[in-house]
Order: C-alpha cells, then structure tokens, then sequence
C-alpha cells in the first residue's frame, strides 16, 4: 500500500507542475495579448479559417513553408515601410550576394530570350568570364551539355553558382563566328561598383554606383591611382546611386574628411550612435560631387557630409530624401527580417528624410536632357574652377 501512495504521490505531483507550467503560459498569453498581433486569439482565429479554406477549396497543392513564409512577409508588409521587408533563405543569400558584391560564379549577366536561349548582357572586366572570351549578345546554348532551355535561367545561375565544379563548359552562338565552346573557370567574383579616369586638366573622376561591401577598397584603389597620376581635382559622381551600407560610405569618407563627425543616428527611444574621422588625410585639391533626384540614403550621407564640412562643392539636382537607416537581422535557419530602425543627421544636425540634399550648383532637368554634353559635369569643373580663383 505505501509503495501505491507514493507513485500516486509522484503521478500527482508530475501533473500539478505540468498544469501549472501551461497554466503560466496561458496567463502570460493572455495579458501579453496587447503587445503581439499574433497573440489575439481573433486573428489565431482567423488563421485557422483561412487554412481551412485552402485545405478544402484550394485546387492545387500546398507547400506549408511557403504558406508560414506568407505568413511572415505579410507581418511586415502591415508595416507599410517600403524600406522593411522578410525575406526567406534563399531571398536572403541574394540579398547578401547584390549587396556585398562579391559571389562564387563566371562574372557575367544574363537574360532570357524568347526562344529560351539565353543572351550574355554584361561581362564583368577581371572577371574570370572575360579571360576565358565571353562576349556582350554571345547566345548562350548549352552548360556541361545541358541544353539552357531544359534549365532555364534561374536552375542555370544556380547551377554555375552552386560551387561543385571548378570551370563550366559552355557553348555559344556568336554573330559573324558561329558555334564556339568555351571552359570557364567558376572563382571568386567582385562585382564593380567604382568606375574611374582621368579627365582632361588633371581632372580625376570616380563614379560610384553603389555603396557594396566591394565598394570602399575599389574607391581607395581609384583614389590612389588618380592621385599617382597627378590629378589636380576631383570629381565624384554619385548619380542614380541608391545608397548601400553606411559602414561602406563612411570608410570612403574617411579617406577626403577633416577631423570631425560623418553622420549620426537616433532610433526610437532617442539613442544617438556616431560615426566621426580623425582628419588624418583630408582632401587639398577642389572637389565636387555630382547627384540628381535619384541619389539616396548612403549617397546623401557622402553630399551631406561634404557639403557640411565645407570640402567640396555639390553639383545636380536636390537628392531622393531617404534619410532612415535599416538594419538586419537574420534568423537560425538562414532567414532574416530587415526593419527601419533609426533617422540619420548630417554634421550639423540636418534630417534630411523627405527632404534631400541641395545642391550648391543646381542643374534643371532641361539642362540635364542635353545629350551633346555631360552638364553636370561642365557645372562640377566650372563651380571648381572658381574654388580654384578664389583660393
């Protein structure tokens, strides 16, 4: 009898710790309610109709990762920032790919045709697709014998790009040559996001498309090489750019910037978080930098810091206005959820969010349409000209 009493004992023990851990969940579910949407047993509700309903009527088959990955994205499209977005693995590993600038591939851009071939748009130079001959139009027909058309483009990208082979053989139709077989190495790629040459007067010129990961070495790189050939000023070029990482336009300022503040941030419960140079190699010839009304985010941080600091001369139209920062956070399984999380200043406290940044030296959308000349670029070397007098 007592050995009876003392399993019941630890039986009704057992169950009196399990029914108070559930009973504690459910109470903290319950007044938690307020602080997550998911938590309203409306919308769980809700959910559940709505599964039922595809589970009936729906006429093709469910993947029930893609349905919870819905389920995801919707949360934060309810945001209504353009700016915040979920993405899944696989969005995610293409959104590191564009925005470090660097991938595993051949170094080229391709788009689909309309008979299912597909054609060679871009090659990148240095890439090692350019080395092995890969040619702008080249019609791509075929990977490893693998006809492209079986494939199709997005199987093929990640066919090259899976990284289990050490070269691809490719066949391509080139005009006026024919059938040709190519053996392309697959290496470590970097997209080029800086462009550069030296105009006539020692005028040096970097236009950057992007602020990547890539981005601040391939700056320096132009920088260095323009200043070893004599340049006498400078022209940088930021139109069309739509920004990047901040970390990226900071390091590149800190190559032409006096000592003092770059940019600062403030977030929702008023932290404010700095990034400053030491001024240790700030620029000595003039300077301008050319943006229009698509130039955002990073690329205002780059004008609004020159601008405050008085180091150069700002030349196009007044920018985009996107003066929010977002942050990345990604999750065990390769996802990630990239939320607005704080406003950004200039120097001198500007917000300049909706706002942009204008221009010293405007240029009209007239003006701009010219296709005899580059007027931005006639303003930049005018508006520096002057610097040059006055000095």
């Amino acid at each position: 009898m007592e050995g009876k009493e003392y399993i019941k004992g630890v039986i009704t023990g057992v169950f009196l710790a399990v029914a108070g851990v559930l009973l504690g969940f459910v109470l903290y579910r319950k007044f938690n309610t307020e602080k997550y949407v998911m938590s309203d047993p409306a919308h769980q509700a809700r959910l559940e109709v709505l599964e039922d309903m595809i589970d009936q009527y729906y006429l093709n088959d469910t993947d029930d990762e893609k349905l919870a990955d819905g389920v995801y994205h919707g949360l934060i499209y309810g945001l209504g920032d353009p700016y915040s977005r979920y993405y899944s693995p696989e969005e995610y590993a293409e959104e590191m790919t564009v925005s470090d600038g660097s991938y595993v591939g051949i170094g080229v851009v391709m788009e689909s045709q309309r008979d299912g071939t597909v054609r060679i748009a871009e090659v990148y130079e240095g890439s090692s697709g350019e080395a092995a001959g890969i040619q702008v139009d080249d019609i791509l027909l075929s990977v490893d014998g693998q006809d492209v058309k079986d494939l199709g483009l997005t199987e093929l990208v990640a066919y090259i790009k899976s990284g289990e082979h050490e070269s691809v053989e490719m066949t391509f139709e080139r005009e006026g040559t024919g059938e040709i077989v190519l053996t392309v190495p697959v290496t470590d790629i970097e997209m080029p996001s800086v462009h550069s040459e030296m105009l006539a007067d020692k005028t040096g010129y970097i236009d950057v498309d992007e602020f990547k990961g890539v981005t601040t070495e391939q700056f320096r790189q132009a920088y260095e090489n323009l200043t070893a050939e004599g340049m006498s000023r400078l022209i940088v070029d930021l139109r069309d750019n739509p920004g990047g990482y901040v970390s990226t336009v900071c390091d590149i300022l800190r190559m032409i910037l006096p000592e003092g503040l770059i940019v600062y941030t403030e977030d929702k419960n008023g932290n404010r978080e700095e990034e400053s140079c030491s001024g240790d190699s700030p620029i000595e010839i003039p300077l301008a930098v050319l943006v229009n009304r698509n130039s955002a985010s990073a690329s205002e941080i780059f004008a609004g810091a020159v601008q405050d600091h008085e180091m150069g001369v700002i030349v196009g139209e007044t920018t985009y206005g996107k003066g929010i920062v977002q942050s990345i956070r990604s999750f065990a399984d390769g996802s990630a959820v990239k939320l607005t999380v704080s406003h950004y200043y200039t120097p001198l406290g500007h917000d300049i969010h909706e706002v942009g940044i204008r221009p010293d030296v405007p240029v009209s959308q007239d003006e701009a349409g010219d296709e005899e000349e580059d007027v931005y670029i006639r303003k930049a070397l005018e508006a520096m000209e002057s610097l040059d007098n006055a000095a």
